[in-house]
């Protein structure tokens, strides 16, 4: 299948495509006429990329699972001593994301005390005080 094909299947764009095959997330082959030309396979690869992503895992964790996404990824993955170091990848991800959260409840909390209005604020509440 072609890229816009294969883009059409999973619901994500050519040029997304074509960034996670330049991180090594996707490959492809060429057709005589230069085209990428990608195997049904790419379809489960692509979708299961993409579910990692809106996991919140960033393209570099994604990389570490890459052996892994050519056959539909578990809703919830059991804990397995033998996969114990990817695991650890997701332990990060989890971390970071919780001190991202945490900042940002920060600038919110310093927001609302400086502007108390705001606390139970809707976009129709704010416009109101106009």
């Amino acid at each position: 299948m072609l890229i816009g094909e294969l883009a059409s299947a999973t619901g994500t764009t050519t040029r997304a495509l074509r960034y996670y095959e330049e991180q090594g997330l996707l490959g492809s082959r060429r057709s005589p006429a230069g085209y990428r030309v990608y195997g049904p396979e790419a379809v489960t690869r692509v979708r299961n990329v993409r579910d990692l992503l809106a996991s919140g895992f960033t393209v570099e964790n994604v990389k570490s699972f890459v052996r892994y996404l050519d056959s539909d990824l578990p809703e919830v993955f059991a804990y397995t001593e033998s996969c114990a170091a990817n695991y650890e990848v997701g332990a990060r991800r989890v971390a970071e994301l919780q001190e991202r959260i945490d900042s940002l409840t920060r600038m919110r909390d310093t927001l609302v005390r400086r502007m108390p209005w705001l606390a139970d604020s809707t976009t129709e509440g704010v416009r109101g005080r106009d």
